[in-house]
């Protein structure tokens, strides 16, 4: 029952085989807005909650580059951006491709 409402959804867990992670403040807008859109896709990720973590954040910005704006998210340990640029690869239609690398 649940892989055919997955299918009416346009949801495929199945063929996920990245390696997903994401960083993330529990009330950031675009961390939620990026955990949902993942979550949507059937995608199991790896959450690293930061918040008020200075370590932490420290850790996130040498992995990101530089950058400290969460959330960061990683597929496959490349760094892809925050939620816009999340969005922006799904909206290209590349996304999926990307989820279906395995790590």
């Amino acid at each position: 029952m649940l892989e055919a409402i997955n299918s009416l959804l346009g949801r495929h867990p199945e063929k996920i085989k990245a390696n997903v992670e994401i960083y993330t403040w529990q009330t950031c807008p675009f961390c939620i807005r990026a955990k949902f859109l993942l979550w949507w896709k059937g995608v199991s990720f790896t959450e690293y909650k930061i918040d008020g973590n200075e370590e932490a954040r420290r850790k996130m910005a040498q992995r990101a580059d530089g950058k400290r704006t969460v959330p960061q998210i990683f597929i496959n340990n490349k760094h892809i951006g925050g939620c816009n640029e999340l969005h922006q690869i799904n909206d290209a239609h590349q996304l999926d491709s990307m989820l279906a690398q395995p790590s």
